[in-house]
């Protein structure tokens, strides 16, 4: 057994583009479900419109990438507009299932012939991103120790975590403000809220819209760190993902999505590279498991472990109980 190798995986992990993506995305879901009690399943659908909207910049419109990105935002904005005005007076379930609609139909669409001069169709676009990498300050590989990376690789990185800390901190001063106190008091009961004079439709709103704003950004990260955006890297899976980096951080903890994002991937890259070196060293014999069932039962195990979680602490790590509860209004 290779343990150096196996927490070596699992710290690159930790810090990785992937724990970098979903920590942005959970903290979006974390304002909808976690502070104002929105159910938003297509969280997918904002990341993507964010990821398209920086690379149809860059290759159809000819912008640099620091121009196109304001794009990608806008689009998060108009799709969180259009998704919230026909469901937001109504009860939770109707966004839920608009939202889950939505980022499938934007999967689709943006993969489909039609649309294939500007997206890419499923080959996507690619290579658009070399305005970010040509302003790296870095050069040559970086040594951390028992990790090391490419001077593109540890860039993506600081800008990333950079983000995920603005990003924190932005919403801890939202949810600390006279907004933030509006918002949680819908979560709790809206129609309190709304005998006090409160427009309640408008703060949905509000916040629907700048959780899909920061989901966008984890889109643009996403797509910049692979130089490419591929339509199926979108699919409905990558919502429940950042869900349950959310739920397992704790629903309604400023930090909680963050810690989530490194737990889960920590987790999902420590059982993979332990049971291929379990497997190589004959620990586990080939009649049980081989290497193409790796892929398969780390997801297996993880998920039982998070099963275990909700079962003896459903609210997290870090959560409060009483934050999980929904109303259906």
């Amino acid at each position: 057994m290779d343990w150096t190798r196996i927490i070596q995986n699992t710290l690159e992990a930790a810090i990785g583009r992937d724990a970098i993506v979903y920590a942005l995305a959970a903290i979006g879901l974390n304002l909808h479900f976690g502070y104002t009690g929105l159910l938003n399943f297509g969280q997918v659908g904002f990341m993507a419109v964010g990821a398209y909207g920086v690379g149809i910049g860059v290759r159809e419109l000819d912008l640099s990438i620091w121009a196109a990105m304001p794009i990608g935002i806008l689009a998060a904005v108009a799709l969180a507009l259009l998704l919230g005005i026909p469901t937001l007076r109504l009860r939770a379930d109707y966004l839920a299932i608009v939202t889950i609609a939505a980022g499938e139909i934007l999967r689709l669409a943006f993969r489909s012939e039609t649309f294939n001069d500007y997206t890419g169709g499923s080959s996507g676009i690619n290579q658009f991103a070399n305005d970010f990498y040509s302003v790296n300050p870095l050069s040559g590989d970086t040594d951390l120790g028992i990790i090391d990376f490419s001077a593109g690789q540890l860039w993506v990185r600081i800008v990333g975590w950079l983000l995920v800390l603005a990003a924190v901190g932005f919403v801890w001063l939202l949810v600390r403000s006279p907004w933030g106190r509006v918002v949680k008091s819908i979560r709790e009961d809206e129609d309190a809220v709304r005998s006090l004079g409160k427009n309640v439709v408008a703060y949905k709103m509000q916040s629907l819209i700048v959780g899909g704003v920061i989901g966008a950004v984890a889109g643009m990260v996403y797509a910049i760190s692979a130089q490419s955006v591929q339509p199926d890297n979108y699919g409905t899976a990558t919502t429940f993902y950042a869900y349950v980096a959310l739920i397992l951080g704790g629903t309604a903890r400023t930090w909680g999505p963050v810690i989530g994002s490194i737990i889960l991937w920590s987790l999902l890259a420590f059982t993979d590279a332990f049971l291929r070196e379990a497997i190589g060293a004959g620990w586990l014999p080939e009649s049980i498991i081989d290497e193409r069932q790796v892929g398969q039962v780390r997801l297996m195990l993880v998920g039982v472990a998070l099963v275990a979680l909700m079962v003896f602490r459903p609210q997290g790590i870090f959560g409060d109980r009483r934050e999980i509860a929904l109303t259906s209004r």
